[in-house]
């Protein structure tokens, strides 16, 4: 963090001792690191902070890309779910319509069947033999 060295933190020492005294230096540097380390926490509290409200950042980002997602899914389904009704009411009325066609007195007959004897066909192949 800062760029001290081991002599800068040596002279430091020296000064403060000579300047706070021997029976205080103690609870001086014990006072100074618990300063030290509740600065350090709370350091660290903010930077983790800010590290979740960048993460929940992405994930508000992510969340919404995911709805939209879901979103254009839902939409397609919905309009291939919307085809396939239309479809199969078309093939209904188509059934409909030519059962009602097919049952009407007007529609068309088929074609009158010859009634042929059997007979006369029979003697017919007889004398060919």
């Amino acid at each position: 963090m800062f760029d001290i060295s081991f002599m800068e933190l040596l002279v430091i020492s020296m000064v403060a001792l000579i300047v706070i005294g021997p029976e205080r230096l103690p609870t001086v540097a014990r006072t100074l690191g618990h300063l030290y380390g509740r600065c350090r926490n709370f350091v660290y509290r903010v930077r983790t902070d800010i590290h979740n409200e960048m993460r929940m950042e992405e994930l508000k980002k992510m969340q919404s890309s995911v709805e939209e997602t879901v979103d254009s899914i839902e939409d397609s389904v919905k309009q291939g779910i919307d085809q396939l009704k239309t479809t199969v009411n078309d093939v209904k009325a188509e059934e409909k319509l030519s059962t009602h066609i097919a049952s009407s007195p007007h529609a068309e007959s088929p074609p009158p069947t010859s009634s042929i004897d059997d007979s006369s066909h029979n003697t017919f192949d007889k004398e060919r033999k």
